[in-house]
C-alpha cells in the first residue's frame, strides 16, 4: 500500500548492471510541495534512481507510487504524462537545432498540418522572461554555450508543465549569480505547489532551498534527514562515510623559473569576434595561478588557445622557453602540457571507448604500450588501467572494460584528471575541474593539484567557483569581457573585490 502522504513513493527499489548494485533495496517516500535532496558520492546511485522514476530504467525489484497509484513507468514519454520532468546531468539536446526546436520535440503546436513555431518561439520567450532564463528561441544549439544550454533543458521541463520536477545537477554549469537566480526560481516553483528533486553534490545549496535529504552510499539509502536540522558537516559525513576537510591545506609557494608565458594573446571566435583580447600573464614553476570570471568573458577560449583547440589571431605562447603557439596538439603534449577540459564529454573523452583505452590515450603510441613497429601490447593498457582506477578511484561497473558512456559524470571527470596528472607535464590546465564531484571527490582533486604545484609544476586553473579559487591559487587573473583586469597574489584580494573585477566594477589595471 502506498503512504497518501507522498506524491512519490519508491519502495525496496533494486537495479542491478554488469558488474555492479547501483540500487540496493532503496525506499523513500516525497511528499507534495517540498524540495526534496539526494545526497551521495558519484556512482552511488543518485541518478539510476531518478532516472527509474523518469521512466529511461525499470527497477529489477520493488515498485513505484505516484499520487497513491502504483505505476509501471516504462518511458520518459509515460513519465511526462504523469507530469514528471527531468533535466540530466548530461544535456539531451540536438545540435543543429535551434532552441525552440530542442524544446518542442514531441510536444509541437501545430497550425494545419504544420508546426507553428511563431507560436512556440513566444510561449519559450515568455517561459524564459518569466523565469529569469533569457534565451533566444531562434538560436541553434551549437551556437551557444553550456549554461545556456542548461537553461534549455530547464526551460524544456517547464514547456511541459511538469508538477514533480528532478533536477540532476542543475547548477553543475551555472555561474554564481545564474545559481543564486535558480535557486530562487526552484524555491518559488515549491511554493507554487510543485515537487521539487533536487541531486546536487554542493552542500550549501541543499541548505539554502532543500526541506528534506535522503542520502545515498554504494546503492544503498544511509538516511533521511531534515535538512534545517542537519549541517553541512555532517551530511558530508554520511556521505563520504567519513569527516571531510572543507578547506584546502598549503604550504607557501615557492616560484621556480617561468613555465608559460603568454604575450598579447587575442583570439577570435567563429564569427571572427575577438574574445581574448590581448591577453599577458606567466606562470612559474610551483605556482598556481587561477583565471577567475564570469562565464563566457574569454577564460575557456584563453585555455584552448594554449592547448592548441583555438587558432591564435595574434600574440606568443611560450611553455618552458619553446614557442608553441602554432605547435599540433599531440607536440605541446610532447613538450609537457597536460589538458583538462571544461566538455568532458566532447574534448575529454572518447564516450565509446572503454576506460583503459580512455586512460592510455596520451600514450598508446609509445613503450610500453606500443612496440617499435606500432603493435599495441594489451596487457600494458590493462595493467595502466587498474592502476588509475584504484589511484584515482574511479568508480566503473566492469573495470577497464567499462564503456565510458556508461560511467557517471563525476567518474567520467576523475578519468581526465587522472589521464592528465599523470602525464607528469610541465604545465597542467585544469578548466572545471570539479565540475559535478561529490564533495569527497573535490576534496581528493583539490589535495592532487596541490601536490602537483608542490613538485614544482606549473598550473593553469580556470573555475567558475569562486571559493575554488580562492582556496587553491598562489595567483589570481580576473578576467572581463576577454580582458584581464587585475593579476595579484591571491592573499593581497579578498572575495568581494575579484568578484567586483568578474563583474567588470572597476577599471582595467596594468597587469602586474
Amino acid at each position: 500500500m502506498a503512504d497518501s502522504n507522498y506524491i512519490v513513493e519508491m519502495k525496496n527499489i533494486t537495479k542491478k548492471f554488469p558488474g555492479i548494485i547501483a540500487n540496493n533495496n532503496v525506499s523513500l517516500g516525497i511528499k507534495k510541495g517540498e524540495i526534496f535532496a539526494i545526497l551521495g558520492e558519484n556512482g552511488a546511485g543518485k541518478s539510476t534512481l531518478m532516472s527509474m522514476l523518469f521512466g529511461m530504467y525499470e527497477p529489477d525489484e520493488g515498485e513505484i507510487y505516484i499520487r497513491g497509484k502504483k505505476e509501471k513507468i516504462s518511458s520518459p514519454s509515460y513519465a511526462t504524462k504523469l507530469n514528471i520532468g527531468m533535466v540530466h546531468q548530461h544535456f539531451k539536446l540536438v545540435s543543429n537545432y535551434t532552441i525552440t526546436e530542442n524544446i518542442i520535440l514531441g510536444q509541437e503546436m501545430m497550425k494545419g498540418l504544420c508546426v507553428d513555431i511563431k507560436k512556440a518561439n513566444k510561449k519559450i520567450k515568455d517561459l524564459s522572461e518569466k523565469y529569469k532564463l533569457e534565451v533566444e528561441p531562434t538560436d541553434v544549439i551549437s551556437d551557444i554555450g553550456v549554461s545556456v544550454q542548461q537553461r534549455v533543458e530547464i526551460l524544456k521541463m517547464l514547456y511541459r508543465e511538469a508538477e514533480i520536477l528532478i533536477f540532476d545537477e542543475p547548477t553543475a554549469v551555472l555561474t554564481p549569480q545564474e545559481i543564486e537566480s535558480l535557486l530562487e526560481i526552484i524555491k518559488s516553483l515549491r511554493d507554487g505547489g510543485k515537487t521539487i528533486i533536487l541531486i546536487t553534490h554542493k552542500l550549501e545549496e541543499i541548505k539554502k532551498v532543500a526541506d528534506r535529504c535522503a542520502i545515498l552510499k554504494k546503492g544503498k539509502l544511509v538516511d533521511i534527514k531534515d535538512v534545517k536540522d542537519t549541517s553541512t558537516k555532517e551530511m558530508a559525513s554520511l556521505m563520504v562515510g567519513r569527516e571531510v576537510t572543507f578547506t584546502t591545506d598549503k604550504c607557501e609557494a615557492n616560484f621556480g623559473k617561468v613555465v608559460l608565458d603568454v604575450e598579447n594573446l587575442t583570439v577570435q571566435n567563429e564569427d571572427n569576434f575577438d574574445v581574448v583580447k590581448n591577453v599577458s600573464f606567466k606562470i612559474h614553476e610551483g605556482e598556481i595561478l587561477a583565471i577567475a570570471g564570469v562565464s563566457g568573458n574569454g577564460q575557456v577560449e584563453i585555455a584552448d588557445a594554449i592547448a592548441g583547440l583555438m587558432k591564435v589571431k595574434s600574440g606568443k605562447i611560450t611553455l618552458d622557453g619553446k614557442d608553441i603557439t602554432n605547435m599540433s596538439v599531440r607536440n605541446r603534449v610532447e613538450e609537457g602540457l597536460a589538458y583538462i577540459p571544461e566538455d568532458r564529454q566532447t574534448y575529454g573523452l572518447e564516450l565509446d571507448f572503454n576506460l583503459k583505452d580512455n586512460l592510455a590515450l596520451r600514450k598508446y603510441y609509445k613503450a610500453p604500450f606500443a612496440n617499435d613497429n606500432k603493435v599495441l601490447n594489451k596487457d600494458a593498457f590493462e595493467k595502466y588501467g587498474e592502476e588509475l582506477i584504484e589511484r584515482y578511484d574511479i568508480r566503473c561497473s566492469n573495470g577497464c572494460d567499462t564503456i565510458v558512456r556508461s560511467m557517471s559524470g563525476g567518474n567520467q571527470q576523475k578519468a581526465i584528471v587522472g589521464r592528465e596528472i599523470e602525464q607528469d607535464a610541465k604545465l597542467t590546465i585544469f578548466v572545471q575541474p570539479t565540475r559535478g564531484l561529490d564533495i569527497g571527490a573535490i576534496e581528493n582533486i583539490h589535495k592532487q593539484i596541490i601536490a602537483e604545484r608542490d613538485k614544482k609544476k606549473a598550473i593553469l586553473l580556470i573555475s567558475l567557483e569562486l571559493d575554488e579559487v580562492m582556496n587553491l591559487s598562489d595567483t589570481i587573473a580576473v578576467i572581463y569581457n576577454g580582458e584581464i583586469g587585475k593579476i595579484a597574489p591571491a592573499t593581497s584580494l579578498s572575495t568581494n573585490e575579484v568578484g567586483e573585477y568578474m563583474m567588470g566594477v572597476h577599471t582595467k589595471e596594468a597587469a602586474n
